[in-house]
């Protein structure tokens, strides 16, 4: 795999064999010593243009375990704010001899461009409200572990909140239908994309009604930054029909689990304390954000190399 741009540039195959990958590299996470020399000799450069936590430092704590160099680039104390373009950027970074970027920016297809103007891997962490792949390989890796599934045949998962703005939840539909899964997405009418029909999808207006029969229960962040055109009458109303809180909680079934990509909006979509929950992999998610992004960079960049020969390799 040259780049990873979108899950569908992944498929079926290319998705489970990143889920097997990311199982071994969890399996080096685990090691007293979790390093292992399988990138020795590649740099990575975190490119991101939106603020991030938790995808950012998993991507370098990832790269750092797989003994590659790391590059971060800084926005706010960068060229761009001299007038520099994306093009220019990407290619004065690609010249200091990346093997790979790391991609977030907020507008969608600019994973796509960075590819033509550099020989290096692309891996896209976010790009507008179009795709993040590597957390729906997080969150298909974070089910199959927690409920012990080697697949998700027939699993209805329920996606709830701002679909229209989503990222995670256009990765996640992808990935959830390719290994099976049956998804339905939970919002108002307002907070659905004006394609929606063509989704693989059922549809839903009211979280009460899912709750029963959900297997995965999926929280989305409510994107205020992007809320701009008026599209929930009152924030408080929103989080009375689609907040998770302890009543609604109790509809779940007891197999049912409860997933959010971070950060939440504490009293809005989340109302009760993931730490509550019996049921949360949202802790489980963050932590497997490391083996999965290790595996997607190792798949990029080590071709050709073997899963097996990491099993007894340390530094």
């Amino acid at each position: 795999m040259k780049h990873l741009r979108s899950i569908g540039e992944l498929g079926k195959e290319g998705l489970e064999r990143l889920l097997e990958s990311t199982a071994q590299m969890a399996e080096i996470n685990r090691r007293p010593i979790p390093k292992v020399p399988a990138l020795r000799g590649k740099t990575v450069v975190s490119l991101f243009f939106e603020d991030s936590t938790r995808t950012r430092l998993s991507f370098e704590t990832a790269a750092k375990r797989l003994s590659a160099e790391t590059m971060t680039f800084s926005v706010s104390t960068s060229s761009v704010n001299k007038g520099e373009s994306l093009r220019d950027t990407v290619e004065t970074i690609s010249d200091m001899g990346v093997h790979a970027f790391v991609v977030r920016h907020k507008s969608a297809g600019v994973p796509w461009q960075i590819s033509q103007w550099t020989s290096a891997s692309i891996i896209n962490a976010g790009d507008g409200a179009h795709q993040h792949p590597t957390q729906a390989i997080v969150d298909c890796y974070t089910v199959r572990e927690a409920l012990g599934l080697t697949a998700l045949n027939g699993l209805r998962v329920s996606i709830v909140g701002d679909i229209k703005h989503s990222r995670v939840a256009r990765s996640n539909v992808a990935a959830f239908t390719l290994l099976g899964a049956h998804v339905t997405l939970v919002a108002p009418p307002t907070l659905l994309p004006a394609n929606i029909e063509t989704w693989p999808v059922k549809v839903a207006h009211s979280l009460d009604d899912v709750m029963p029969s959900t297997d995965v229960l999926y929280m989305l962040r409510l994107q205020s930054e992007r809320m701009d055109q008026g599209l929930i009458p009152h924030l408080g109303e929103y989080s009375n029909r689609f907040g998770l809180t302890e009543t609604r909680a109790q509809k779940l079934q007891d197999s049912a689990v409860v997933m959010h990509p971070g950060p939440m909006n504490r009293g809005v979509e989340m109302h009760i304390d993931p730490a509550d929950l019996p049921n949360s992999l949202i802790h489980k998610q963050v932590a497997n954000g490391v083996s999965a992004r290790m595996a997607v960079l190792f798949d990029v960049l080590a071709r050709g190399g073997e899963l097996n020969s990491l099993q007894e390799e340390s530094v």
